[in-house]
């Protein structure tokens, strides 16, 4: 995906599938590059090896079409290769921004909740005992602590045991699942979208069943 001016235009967003494909490109880049250097190994020569022999005349024990196709190639893709690794370098950098934008947003609109309404909530049935930084949980703004009432279409009044839980994550990878919990007393609701990420998992955090 190239960074067109198109695509730079005001409202559009870099997803984690751009990134993706960006360094798909990178890699058949770099296997292109490999097969030319092998093209230059079964030749006898490298990227600078003389192509001219002690005379100077050109050297017949060697395909000098070849090699100079494979050089001329090789030097177009290393080109294409720095172009695409600063795409996938801004595109990171848009990506976070918006990832820190939108949980910004979400830790925003949960403290504009009427502190004042004292609504009647369900019991909790599972609580959060671990969350790593830069998951895509911590990401949402969930905490340790928080006592989760609703988790996608899993609820106080269907919950049985966490397989309920892990059920709902694998069928959404990619999807954003609405997640209430209890926190400080209060509802707090959130969008978790399960994703592949640096670390084990789709989510990054653990969760515990509330003994009732």
């Amino acid at each position: 995906m190239k960074m067109t001016g198109e695509n730079r235009a005001e409202g559009f967003e870099i997803t984690m599938d751009d990134v993706k494909n960006l360094i798909k490109k990178k890699d058949e880049i770099e296997e292109q590059i490999k097969a030319y250097h092998d093209v230059l190994e079964d030749q006898g020569v490298g990227v600078e090896g003389p192509l001219v022999d002690p005379e100077g005349y050109p050297r017949a024990d060697v395909n000098l079409y070849t090699i100079r196709d494979a050089r001329h190639n090789i030097s177009c893709l290393q080109n294409d290769h720095k172009a695409i690794m600063v795409e996938i370098e801004e595109a990171l950098h848009k990506l976070h921004a918006a990832e820190k934008a939108k949980q910004e947003r979400d830790e925003a609109e949960s403290q504009e909740e009427p502190m004042e309404e004292q609504v009647a909530l369900p019991p909790p049935f599972a609580r959060v005992d671990a969350v790593t930084y830069g998951s895509p949980a911590s990401g949402a703004g969930l905490k340790v602590g928080d006592e989760v009432i609703e988790f996608g279409s899993v609820n106080t009044n269907n919950f049985q045991n966490l397989q309920n839980i892990a059920a709902v994550v694998q069928h959404s990878e990619g999807k954003p699942l609405w997640v209430a919990v209890i926190r400080d007393g209060q509802k707090v609701q959130m969008s978790l979208t399960p994703q592949r990420w640096s670390g084990r998992g789709l989510l990054g955090c653990n969760i515990v069943p509330v003994q009732q």
